[in-house]
């Protein structure tokens, strides 16, 4: 496939406007512009865009909803606060690919008659904070950007918001919280951002990547891109994959393309010709795969088939020399020091099922303690502000329901068979 998303990138003047302008950039806005913003809304519904942050909602619905709102200014917010353990995917586009977002961001700001946009860049890609300003900068000299965009008496104003090193903050409302310069906290739903956002007004939250997908939509049309991928998730998609592959690394490839595929066609396979044990497909917070379930289509809709989740296609390969509970201790670890404390559930469940599984792995469990981990996962799940504590008692949930003996050896042993 060509590439779209990550084209031109490995150019070391590929963040450079000429550079972009040179391959084609900055061509689909004024294509866009001479269109009406329901106009290109209904092109990303034929397109068939799913937002590629994690939860796959349609864009053009979401876009929809805040358009028929009547209360202006509308802001539109990139989320790149890419916090999901095992997630690099929107790295490449922010560091090497700036302008497509930029492009994307103002085409989508004009679709919702929105005058100011925001990335929410996360606190730990400093790099990225100063390309992007220089791109933006570069943006506003040509007239891409400001208070008259291409000439077309446009108005849109973007700038870079770093987050401080909140997971939580990838959370649409936590992000606004943020952004607004309060306590990156979730708040509760509705009313939604896309009535009640940033500043009490209609705001919509994208991704990186969704938001880099516009120009080459806008460009080719939405029937033309609802033809790459799978029928019911079209596009491409970035998988980044890690772990025990012999090629890990960034892979753009159509949205659906099989997991399987991905390791061993793309990936060369698992490295140094071991075992494979395990997969993490969308980031930590999706449920874990053994080996005799990744002959899977890569999508949102297909995933949850095979029960797991596309997430935000974060693939994590482990091999047979992984302790799957020390995995499952960590995990707990990550989500009890990032849960924002909000919600009774989620900040003393995250704790809890970190403490069990601890004395597990230290050789210290009991044999109750698989049945209490479960108890305390179930009593977590759907009760939280947010989507936190549900990834942490789902990642309890499905490691033990796919290696449950690998808990039980620990607590009988009281040691890890792995070594």
């Amino acid at each position: 496939m060509e590439k779209i998303l990550l084209k031109n990138i490995e150019n070391p003047n590929s963040a450079d406007i000429a550079e972009y302008m040179k391959t084609g950039g900055y061509q689909s806005l004024p294509k866009a512009l001479g269109m009406q913003p329901k106009e290109i809304i209904e092109e990303v519904k034929k397109a068939g865009l799913r937002g590629r942050g994690g939860a796959g909602f349609p864009v053009a619905m979401k876009w929809t909803f805040a358009s028929a709102d009547p209360k202006f200014p509308k802001y539109l917010l990139c989320n790149a606060d890419e916090g999901e353990p095992g997630t690099f995917k929107d790295r490449p586009i922010l560091e090497k690919n700036p302008h497509l977002l930029i492009e994307g961001m103002t085409i989508s700001g004009f679709a919702l008659r929105a005058e100011y946009g925001y990335i929410y860049l996360r606190g730990e890609y400093p790099a990225a904070k100063d390309i992007l300003n220089k791109a933006i900068a570069q943006a506003y000299e040509k007239g891409f950007l400001g208070d008259n965009v291409a000439g077309k008496g446009f108005k849109f104003h973007l700038a870079v918001h770093q987050g401080a090193g909140a997971y939580i903050c990838g959370e649409e409302t936590a992000l606004i919280e943020s952004l607004e310069g309060d306590k990156g906290q979730p708040r509760i739903k509705p009313p939604f951002p896309v009535n009640v956002g940033a500043f009490a007004k209609p705001t919509v939250v994208n991704n990186v990547e969704t938001l880099s997908n516009l120009p080459y939509l806008i460009g080719t049309g939405g029937e033309a891109y609802a033809k790459i991928g799978s029928p019911e998730c079209p596009g491409p998609k970035i998988y980044c994959v890690s772990g025990h592959v012999e090629k890990p690394g960034v892979y753009e490839l159509p949205m659906g393309t099989n997991l399987k595929d991905i390791i061993y066609s793309h990936c060369g396979g698992i490295k140094g010709g071991k075992k494979l044990k395990a997969v993490i497909p969308g980031g930590i917070s999706t449920p874990i795969l053994p080996p005799d379930k990744i002959d899977c289509a890569m999508d949102f809709v297909n995933m949850p088939k095979h029960g797991s989740m596309l997430g935000s296609g974060a693939v994590i390969v482990m091999d047979e020399s992984v302790c799957l509970v020390k995995v499952c201790y960590r995990a707990l670890k990550f989500f009890e020091h990032e849960s924002c404390g909000k919600c009774t559930p989620c900040r003393e469940g995250t704790g809890w099922l970190r403490k069990v599984l601890g004395r597990i792995e230290n050789g210290q469990g009991m044999e109750s303690d698989i049945d209490l981990l479960q108890s305390i996962a179930g009593n977590m799940l759907g009760k939280t502000f947010c989507p936190l504590g549900d990834g942490a008692a789902s990642v309890v949930q499905n490691f033990i329901k796919h290696f449950r003996p690998e808990f039980e050896a620990h607590i009988k042993n009281k040691a890890c068979s792995t070594g």
